[in-house]
């Protein structure tokens, strides 16, 4: 029986469809045209070949960049591999190890629960953390002090409030200091996590005993504030925080592959690390996020999550606290959430800091394409986020590169991603 001509054309049509609808199935927010959305395409092109020639130079194995505006996906595209051995292309839906982009997660939890009564952001953490009680400040020791005195102690002037944690103002850095000795007999001297065979609460237990390294409010100092914070929400809510995260955020948000440990069967999407050692591409240190004690859950440092997931999240940021009729928080929060709240102690990427993210207050004193406003932060496996209000723009560039080797590719996406912007 002859089939007739008018569905072979359908067959046809609907072979040729096939590869589009399903990259359409894997877009985070519905497809939109890009030209209308406000980019150049050839400009575009531009930010795939910048991002391409790191591949191909072997200074990164693969990536993943998406570019969103006004919810819509304008740009969504995979670059090289994400198994080099294999031979396994990199994915759209790859599942990345996004370290302490785990952070605006933290942050994001801390605020809905905020919103419920549970605490006033200046109250101090030793009200639901008691091991933070009568907190000490390591100091350099004084002159004339014996020898092999590393450091002198003096009382904390206030206690640590919750504000001071999200604004990493706290005292806390990740073990760096005078009292860097004890950080390490206390296996608390680096920002990872999935390694301890023990709960989030034995950890930040411990960490309160120690001496600070800073006065709270007074500097600015990276470090383990924000896991701090992961062991306040599991205390106020009375989850642990992969429940909250599962039941509060990930699922409402429809981040389907977001987690702190992966389930086996997903390993195949895991994209492996990758780092640049004397300017040669070599295979890093894959974590225990597979195979490990999975008891201790890092909210500074231990989601996995995908490209298409953690852009959900930031857009409903973008959305003032809401998703396609989920709403995670009011819009008075994440106005909050991306002001200054630090004044002049921070100043790195940008010269403002606010609840889990750097601020750009300065477009000058950025000096780089941007938009007062936009706010954003990285990983130490190399990935970075940014969400611009004025621009309404959400974009993010993943992958998994970790010694860096001194590439700035995470920094130069956003400059290729703004120079494509013409309307």
């Amino acid at each position: 029986m002859k089939t007739p001509l008018g569905w072979s054309l359908t067959w046809i049509v609907l072979g040729l469809l096939a590869p589009l609808m399903a990259q359409s199935a894997k877009l985070p927010l519905p497809r939109g045209d890009a030209v209308a959305l406000g980019f150049d395409p050839v400009r575009l092109q531009r930010l795939d070949a910048v991002i391409q020639d790191y591949v191909d130079r072997k200074q990164i194995a693969g990536g993943v960049m998406y570019v969103a505006r006004d919810g819509r996906t304008a740009h969504q595209r995979a670059y090289g591999k994400q198994d080099l051995e294999a031979g396994t292309p990199m994915a759209t839906d790859a599942i990345f190890r996004i370290a302490s982009m785990s952070k605006a997660v933290t942050s994001i939890a801390v605020m809905m629960l905020y919103e419920e009564g549970k605490f006033m952001l200046h109250d101090p953490i030793d009200r639901y953390i008691p091991a933070f009680k009568n907190s000490v400040v390591a100091v350099p020791p004084p002159k004339g002090s014996a020898p092999g005195v590393k450091f002198a102690t003096e009382k904390a002037k206030r206690p640590i409030q919750i504000r001071d944690l999200l604004t990493h103002t706290a005292g806390l850095t990740y073990g760096s200091g005078p009292a860097a000795e004890l950080y390490k007999e206390a296996k608390l001297s680096d920002w990872y996590f999935a390694d301890k065979d023990e709960t989030l609460e034995t950890a930040i237990n411990r960490l309160g005993k120690l001496p600070l390294h800073g006065q709270p409010g007074e500097v600015y100092q990276y470090g383990f504030s924000t896991d701090v914070l992961g062991r306040l929400v599991e205390v106020v809510s009375g989850l642990p925080l992969d429940r909250f995260f599962a039941e509060r955020i990930f699922g409402p948000l429809k981040m389907v592959d977001s987690c702190f440990f992966l389930p086996p069967e997903k390993e195949s999407r895991l994209a492996k690390v990758y780092g640049l050692e004397q300017g040669q591409l070599v295979i890093g240190d894959q974590g225990h996020y597979v195979r490990g004690p999975r008891k201790c859950f890092s909210g500074g440092a231990g989601v996995l999550s995908t490209t298409g997931d953690y852009a959900r999240m930031l857009q409903m940021l973008l959305n003032h606290g809401e998703l396609e009729g989920v709403r995670l928080l009011s819009r008075k929060s994440v106005e909050l959430m991306h002001a200054n709240h630090t004044g002049d102690l921070y100043r790195k990427d940008t010269s403002a800091f606010g609840l889990g993210f750097w601020v750009n207050n300065d477009l000058g004193y950025f000096g780089e394409l941007g938009s007062e406003g936009a706010y954003g932060w990285g990983s130490a496996y190399f990935p970075q986020y940014l969400v611009d209000p004025k621009e309404r723009i959400v974009a993010l560039f993943m992958t998994q590169h970790r010694p860096s080797g001194g590439i700035d590719l995470n920094q130069k996406f956003k400059v290729m991603m703004y120079q494509a912007l013409v309307k």
